[in-house]
């Protein structure tokens, strides 16, 4: 049978090694689920939920969203044009392509909470250098996904449009962007939802949003609080989701 071909018995073995490995390098042990106990008794001061704090934490939540919509936005409104110089075929000069990438690289490679040290420390708390933050992470992500969009769209229309003499940029733009903007919009809501997250890890270096409030309830062990903040974070999520799949279906 195929799979046991010697490569594949090899490959079988070489995996289950680097399994062992990181496991032992992780203390990986589901033997220390054993006793609920602790965790049954840290869950039950969650609840009753403190509802008297909804309101204030809608508000809190609404500053996140708006720091996640922003950010992603931005991100994409930037890395849209860029990622047209990142894709092989469009690309005019192997220089630029190979700069370009580079740089996407970087952006990507850097977490958005070392982008948000950095900013924060320069600008000052607040939610303004957490969204930076998230914009120039999801340039470097975004950009490399749609590139590869558009290295991979149909040539067809690409060859119509300078058979009728259209400018390079223009051709590029109408035979390439209606192809792969329902793929760009996937992307886009996904990295949306990221960026909700994001928001709540900038939260907790003075970023701002319901992230720097779940942090405060923790360390004070306001445990019933951290429940309606965990709560409203599922439910935005859960819309962005909704949102993002219904305006999908309407573009395709």
């Amino acid at each position: 049978m195929v799979w046991f071909k010697k490569r594949h018995l090899i490959t079988g073995f070489v995996l289950i090694l680097f399994i062992n490995v990181s496991m032992r390098a992780t203390e990986f042990d589901l033997s220390k689920f054993k006793d609920f106990r602790n965790m049954i008794d840290f869950l039950s001061y969650w609840f009753p939920l403190n509802t008297e704090i909804f309101p204030a934490m809608i508000m809190e939540s609404l500053d996140t969203l708006a720091m996640a919509f922003l950010g992603s936005l931005l991100g994409l409104v930037i890395a849209l044009p860029l990622s047209f110089i990142a894709a092989r075929n469009t690309s005019r000069f192997r220089f630029f392509y190979g700069f370009m990438r580079l740089g996407l690289s970087f952006l990507r490679s850097v977490p958005e909470i070392v982008f948000g040290l950095i900013f924060l420390t320069a600008l000052g708390l607040g939610p303004f250098p957490a969204v930076l933050a998230i914009v120039l992470h999801n340039v470097g992500v975004l950009g490399k996904l749609i590139s590869e969009l558009i290295e991979a769209a149909d040539d067809g229309p690409q060859d119509a449009m300078k058979s009728v003499g259209a400018r390079r940029w223009i051709g590029n733009l109408f035979s390439i962007l209606p192809q792969i903007w329902p793929n760009v919009l996937s992307h886009y809501f996904y990295r949306f939802e990221v960026a909700i997250r994001t928001s709540l890890i900038l939260g907790f270096i003075g970023g701002g949003g319901i992230g720097q409030q779940l942090f405060n309830h923790f360390k004070t062990f306001q445990y019933s609080s951290v429940a309606v903040d965990v709560l409203l974070i599922m439910i935005m999520v859960v819309v962005v989701d909704f949102v993002g799949s219904k305006i999908r279906e309407m573009v395709i």
